[in-house]
């Protein structure tokens, strides 16, 4: 087998190794079902940077103590509408489901609630949690800062985390419209799949330890830093860049967080800061229900129409016609669901060494080779 052989697996097979892995720890199971669900549904959507490809981070870290397994979440600062809440330093698979719902509840009573989260971790897709808000007739939406791994604009080294965004809107006929991006050209976990995969990655996604634009992924990890959405101040990386603090204020000063260079590291390679400036790492959460602005299904014959309007644009020369936010991963679902999910060899290599650690045994899957 070459590093291009996949393995493909059922999402019922993956979401049961998953959550058997959780439980080793002490994670109770309710809990565990509820982060495997989260990097489950990641590969499900084709986001395979954020899936079980990251299942060996956290082994690690519950391994070494560095997450609580059994958190108590507590509600700090509260109004009808707000919330901050201390995720006693729990897996961010559980306790950002837990504050959304928090978020959701308000909304649920008093039109929108939104709720600001420290003491936590990586959560997952940051889409995961708006498509929750959508089983209620909501607008979500999700934030998260994380680890430092973007140049400011200008800058030459790392200084803020990939804080991605999503916010999701219901349609009635129509799939929804969920929006789900980075603030920075690309995710870390694309330099991580890059890296495993031995390929380049396109001009404009990292510098090198220089400050200099550069396109192989080991040259980031080796002291470089990834390039705000937009990469240069021409093609608009000033934009990224402002996302990026936005969501660095709403996710981290707004809850007592670690913002910025602060965040602590959630894979053991990464560099510990020098000091701490608050807890953890935060996330944002917000919920509006529809009905307090709008008729419902008013509204959603809205969405379908704005769909249908820009299915209809006339495409470019050469490209397969305009995508409405979320048809990409919307797709992966549905095909990934019956055919299951492949994980490129190095991906399996680190569920299989977890197993052999563990004991919990790993299925032995489709092997597909190039």
């Amino acid at each position: 087998m070459n590093q291009e052989t996949t393995i493909t697996f059922s999402h019922e097979q993956l979401f049961a190794f998953a959550s058997e892995v959780f439980q080793y720890f002490g994670v109770s199971r309710a809990d565990a079902e509820l982060a495997a669900g989260v990097l489950i549904k990641s590969d499900l959507r084709g986001i395979e940077s954020h899936g079980v490809a990251r299942l060996h981070t956290y082994f690690d870290m519950l391994q070494l103590q560095r997450i609580n397994p059994r958190p108590q979440l507590k509600i700090v600062r509260e109004s009808p509408s707000t919330g901050t809440v201390d995720g006693d330093n729990g897996l961010g698979l559980v306790v950002g489901p837990k504050a959304n719902e928090i978020a959701m509840d308000k909304a649920e009573q008093v039109g929108s609630g939104w709720v600001s989260v420290s003491n936590t971790n990586h959560y997952g897709i940051a889409g995961y949690y708006v498509l929750k808000a959508l089983e209620r007739d909501m607008i979500g939406w999700s934030m998260t800062n994380s680890t430092k791994l973007v140049a400011p604009l200008w800058g030459a080294e790392r200084m803020l985390g990939t804080n991605p965004i999503a916010i999701a809107f219901p349609g009635k006929v129509n799939p929804p419209i969920v929006i789900d991006f980075a603030t920075s050209a690309a995710a870390y976990g694309k330099i991580e799949m890059a890296k495993r995969r031995g390929v380049d990655v396109p001009k404009g996604w990292i510098i090198n330890q220089h400050g200099l634009d550069d396109i192989e992924p080991q040259a980031m990890v080796d002291g470089g830093a990834l390039l705000p959405l937009g990469s240069f101040r021409e093609m608009g990386g000033h934009k990224g860049y402002c996302l990026a603090t936005m969501v660095d204020i709403l996710c981290c000063v707004l809850s007592g967080a670690n913002w910025g260079p602060w965040a602590p590291p959630f894979a053991l390679r990464q560099e510990v800061p020098s000091r701490a400036v608050g807890k953890g790492i935060g996330h944002f959460f917000g919920a509006m229900q529809i009905e307090a602005f709008i008729d419902v299904d008013e509204f959603k014959r809205q969405i379908d129409d704005w769909i249908e309007t820009f299915r209809t644009t006339s495409p470019q020369p050469g490209s397969p016609g305009v995508l409405i936010p979320g048809d990409p991963e919307r797709l992966a679902e549905e095909r990934r669901t019956t055919e299951g999910i492949p994980l490129i060899l190095p991906v399996v290599e680190e569920l299989r060494d977890i197993s052999r650690q563990t004991g919990i045994q790993l299925p032995t899957g489709n092997v597909t080779s190039p």
